[in-house]
């Protein structure tokens, strides 16, 4: 496939430019051409050197993560920042990166792929910025208390050992859940007026526990990598679909 053709594929789908004006990455291709094909394309959380080296290893020709390199501007491509580049230069490997766009994509991304593992119906986006969105909620089929919350995503999500914290200030049965992967407390009050009984997150921040607490709402803590694996999973499974070989990269920071 050429790699201009997988680039626009991924923008259609991921509606990349909705998210221009609201993202301090920049989304789509961050990192090399668009020119020449690809057949193997490797996946990852993080763009970084080990990432990239762990890319090149598998003989990807492309690698798309979720986090990229630059977030804002960039002034200089120097020192450390040109050292992280450099497998790139060296292997001729392109940069494709999905931030926003795959937090909030209803499908495919990070926070609805967590509420398939959550099995939520009735689901619906959450998470307002501007005017799109970067999470989901739902019900639970069945509901579930703070400690089977906490243990099914334990079991599921690749929080590097670090295992899942919970909140648990919450109603003993939770059903109505919200979900913003990644760093997301911050959407902790729009979870309350919009009726949740917990909001699933990422990491936290220290006042989460008083605002969580003085709300009577459970805030459960997956890990930023491991709460933002899904959408990128789900991502190489799109590209399978269009015949790409891929890898996904797993390298967990237990963060």
């Amino acid at each position: 496939m050429d790699c201009s053709d997988f680039c626009a594929r991924l923008d259609e789908e991921l509606r990349t430019d909705a998210y221009a004006d609201l993202d301090a990455s920049p989304n789509g291709l961050q990192v090399g051409s668009v020119e020449g094909e690809i057949d193997h394309v490797a996946f990852a959380v993080d763009a970084a050197a080990a990432t990239a080296e762990a890319a090149v290893e598998a003989g990807a020709d492309m690698l798309v993560t979720h986090h990229g390199y630059v977030f804002g501007s960039v002034e200089r491509v120097t020192g450390r920042f040109y050292d992280r580049l450099e497998p790139h230069y060296e292997h001729d490997l392109p940069l494709y990166v999905s931030h926003l766009p795959l937090d909030g994509h209803q499908e495919l991304g990070n926070a609805a792929g967590v509420a398939d593992l959550l099995d939520l119906d009735e689901r619906e986006p959450f998470g307002e910025m501007g005017p799109e969105y970067v999470g989901q909620r739902g019900t639970a089929v069945e509901s579930f208390t703070a400690e089977e919350l906490r243990d099914l995503l334990t079991a599921e999500l690749d929080h590097g050992g670090q295992g899942v914290q919970v909140l648990d200030f919450g109603p003993d049965e939770i059903e109505e859940i919200a979900i913003v992967t990644g760093s997301g407390v911050d959407w902790l009050d729009e979870a309350v007026d919009a009726g949740a009984d917990a909001l699933v997150t990422g990491e936290g921040k220290q006042q989460v526990y008083h605002e969580a607490r003085e709300a009577g709402i459970t805030v459960v803590l997956g890990g930023h990598y491991g709460t933002e694996t899904v959408g990128v999973r789900n991502l190489a499974e799109l590209a399978e679909s269009w015949g790409l070989e891929t890898t996904f990269v797993d390298h967990p920071t237990g963060l």
